[in-house]
């Protein structure tokens, strides 16, 4: 597992997605190597063709596009809808910089190929019933802010902490894909507590292996392996 990299903590109320199911046809995709979670802010630079005019579709029409994980083995089925919050930048070839931010999961149904760009009809994904293991939320949301004040020196306060989410966690966090991957396709709150209790605790403990590991090569000039 690599370690985490922060990214700039929004603490907002930020209440779990409780959704209805909503079918969407031909809907504009964008198979991408990135997993995008629901209120994950990202960057896109945009100079394909293709992209151009999918982007600047949606920018006029105000309309939301799908993020796919191209992963090494194929296109994911499950992804997320995302908005374009903001245009950076716009050159006269119609290359863009903008930032997306996502909204819900989907799952793709269908490819569609009569298009200038890549689209298909889309399910919007729902939630099971609501509810939250409070021993999973209570440990993510501390091992979160353990995890928080190690690399910043700041620790969320108890109520910001009240007010996050999995996904509110997981999107200023950055880790690794497969494992972004699998929280967007859990489709209960509890379940990515859980996930991201387990994830956080075994940063930690590398983290915290990799200071002691750094402390004895300053001592000695030799790292000694536990169980070596």
């Amino acid at each position: 597992m690599r370690d985490f990299a922060l990214w700039p903590v929004d603490f907002r109320s930020a209440a779990s997605l409780f959704l209805v199911a909503e079918i969407i046809e031909r809907f504009p995709l964008f198979p991408l190597g990135l997993v995008l979670l629901p209120r994950e802010v990202v960057p896109l630079h945009i100079f394909e063709e293709r992209y151009k005019l999918m982007i600047g579709e949606c920018l006029d029409a105000g309309r939301e596009f799908g993020i796919l994980w191209l992963a090494d083995d194929g296109l994911k089925e499950i992804g997320c809808s995302a908005e374009i919050t903001e245009v950076l930048e716009r050159t006269e070839d119609g290359r863009m910089n903008i930032l997306v931010q996502g909204t819900r999961p989907l799952r793709l149904l269908r490819r569609l190929d009569d298009l200038d760009y890549p689209a298909g009809d889309i399910e919007l994904l729902d939630e099971d019933p609501p509810g939250e293991d409070p021993d999973a939320g209570g440990k993510a949301r501390a091992t979160y802010a353990e995890l928080v004040e190690k690399v910043t020196d700041s620790r969320p306060s108890e109520s910001d902490l009240g007010e996050l989410d999995a996904y509110g966690m997981a999107a200023t966090l950055d880790f690794a894909l497969e494992a972004k991957q699998d929280l967007l396709e859990q489709r209960s709150e509890a379940e990515r507590l859980e996930s991201l209790a387990e994830l956080f605790s075994a940063t930690l403990r590398r983290l915290e292996h990799s200071e002691r590991a750094a402390e004895r090569a300053q001592g000695n000039g030799k790292v000694r392996f536990e169980g070596v």
